[in-house]
């Protein structure tokens, strides 16, 4: 019985010191200065890779835009419509690299700026900068912080003040919404 509590006791506290090694390292990798993750996002990029790197308006007709994107990128990015919680193949996406408008590829966060929030879709700490326009969405009753992209107005989710250090920021983003570039080999 003494032997199966301290094997029990033993196990906790294996388990709480990797737990809190990789709350560590996590917290260390936020920790960095987000200027410089906001700045270096072009670094992960292969010289071949479609992205938009301004910011000019892109203009479509609506029936444009349902020819150009997928039925459920269209609802979530020109109709405010939100996929379903964990339904997104991003949410495991862990490999270093640039998530970009699905609208127009213009490059929004990188792979560092990202975490689990448990909240079903994939979440950022802060985003690159000028690439968001904010406005109030009250359609939940209680206001809520709304962005879309600058360069072609698609809806991409909601910020809460609820997300990790160092900026206390969550941007929950529609998967939909994005599209993946992996870092350069």
């Amino acid at each position: 019985m003494k032997r199966r509590l301290l094997l029990q006791g033993l196990a906790v506290a294996l388990a709480g010191g990797t737990a809190r090694a990789q709350t560590h390292k996590a917290t260390n990798r936020m920790d960095k200065d987000i200027a410089t993750l906001q700045r270096d996002w072009k670094t992960l990029l292969a010289q071949n890779a479609s992205v938009a790197t301004d910011t000019t308006p892109v203009t479509k007709t609506d029936e444009q835009w349902r020819q150009s994107l997928d039925p459920a990128a269209y609802a979530v990015l020109r109709h405010e419509g939100t996929e379903r919680p964990f339904s997104s193949p991003l949410n495991l996406e862990h490999r270093a690299g640039v998530f970009v408008c699905a609208g127009c590829a213009l490059p929004l966060f990188t792979s560092a700026m990202k975490f689990d929030s448990g909240t079903g879709w994939p979440s950022y700490f802060t985003t690159i900068p000028n690439v968001f326009a904010t406005t109030t969405d009250t359609k939940m009753i209680l206001p809520r912080t709304e962005y879309h992209c600058v360069k072609c107005g698609g809806h991409h989710g909601h910020v809460f003040d609820d997300g990790p250090p160092p900026t206390g920021l969550r941007y929950c983003n529609n998967g939909v919404a994005l599209r993946f570039i992996p870092a350069k080999a």
